[in-house]
């Protein structure tokens, strides 16, 4: 089903299940008896990505698109340390060395055969900083995600949806079934692993059931997911059509906190979403938010200072409380490599300040 198996992914949706989804509201939920984020540095790797979609403004075409150096790497992780951020989070367009010649050879010259190989030098260098890696590096082979995974505490790819719509076409169009072949592989390594669909980009509300429900038995298959995100898609120099409404985000939010069981997190994007209005649908968690760097996938939309989450927090009647970017039940059920473990043991200001969040967990 939508095209996994042609990648050995085997996905079947029931189709009551889908309708039972259709028909919910939001108040068919309770809302969060607390909140959480994650304080991290945005590290967009390179602006290249092999996809086209209309909706994005991170993509720069061949020849303008940038590739941060170990320097540059290394200057953003440890402003981020020294604000701190447990979370360095990586992001780059999929497979992006082999449309783009400029970061290929950029690439050669700094002893590198693939962005992957690269993603790894720049992990390494975020834990050395003090951070803890979550990569979102999009589609993945088997291959390459292991060549990473075990220098991240977590990682992640937006599924997005299900559907094939005209927002993902061209020549290079995504497909749906890498996506989830994608966030398989994550629960084959034993990643704990973040995931999520946008909202607007011409699927239709059945469409958005599915994708639900397509994470949903990917976690029961695996028990890797740790958050998914709904995230409307916003208006932006690239995408002038019109973003989801109000009532169609809080109805979708309330979809995913039924569809999902109660250990996956709900997340909306606290600079792209009305999240004080959508806490009554299910979310509980704000995802990573920067005092350092902006949000590069979304230029335009800054992200709040955590003085207004505190607000939304304290209006709501709720506790608010700092998150690694790993959920603890993945740290504590030992879900981890002995390198992220390593890290999060070390007696250093890194050490202590990933170990002071976990107490608090607890």
């Amino acid at each position: 089903m939508f095209g996994a198996e042609d990648y050995g992914v085997d996905i079947e949706i029931p189709t009551a299940d889908v309708d039972r989804l259709v028909d919910v509201t939001p108040s068919a939920v309770e809302p969060a008896d607390e909140l959480s984020f994650a304080r991290n540095v945005f590290v967009p790797l390179t602006t290249a990505c092999r996809y086209t979609c209309t909706y994005c403004t991170y993509y720069d075409p061949p020849g303008a698109a940038s590739l941060l150096s170990p320097d540059e790497i290394s200057d953003i992780c440890e402003r981020g340390a020294a604000a701190g951020c447990t979370e360095a989070l990586f992001t780059f367009g999929d497979d992006p060395d082999d449309r783009y010649t400029e970061v290929h050879d950029q690439l050669s010259e700094w002893g590198h055969d693939s962005i992957h190989s690269y993603l790894r030098e720049a992990c390494e260098i975020a834990l050395e900083c003090g951070l803890l890696p979550h990569s979102n590096p999009g589609d993945q082979t088997r291959e390459q995600m292991e060549l990473v995974a075990d220098v991240n505490a977590s990682m992640g790819v937006m599924l997005e949806t299900t559907a094939e719509v005209q927002a993902h076409g061209g020549a290079r169009a995504k497909d749906p079934g890498q996506r989830l072949a994608t966030i398989a592989t994550a629960g084959e390594l034993g990643m704990p692993f973040t995931t999520g669909i946008l909202v607007g980009i011409g699927e239709t509300m059945r469409d958005r059931a599915e994708s639900l429900l397509a994470i949903r038995e990917l976690h029961e298959r695996y028990g890797h997911v740790q958050e998914i995100i709904v995230q409307p898609v916003v208006e932006n120099e690239r995408w002038r059509e019109d973003s989801p409404d109000f009532e169609t985000i809080r109805r979708v939010t309330a979809m995913a906190r039924v569809a999902l069981p109660p250990e996956i997190s709900i997340q909306s994007p606290p600079n792209l979403a009305p999240v004080e209005d959508l806490l009554d649908c299910g979310v509980d968690d704000f995802g990573g938010v920067s005092p350092v760097t902006d949000d590069h996938i979304n230029p335009e939309y800054a992200w709040p200072a955590l003085r207004e989450l505190e607000d939304i927090a304290e209006t709501a009647g709720v506790p608010l409380s700092e998150r690694l970017p790993v959920h603890e039940r993945y740290v504590s059920e030992a879900w981890l490599s002995p390198r992220i473990e390593a890290a999060i043991e070390a007696d250093g200001p890194a050490g202590r300040r990933y170990r002071a969040l976990l107490d608090r967990a607890d």
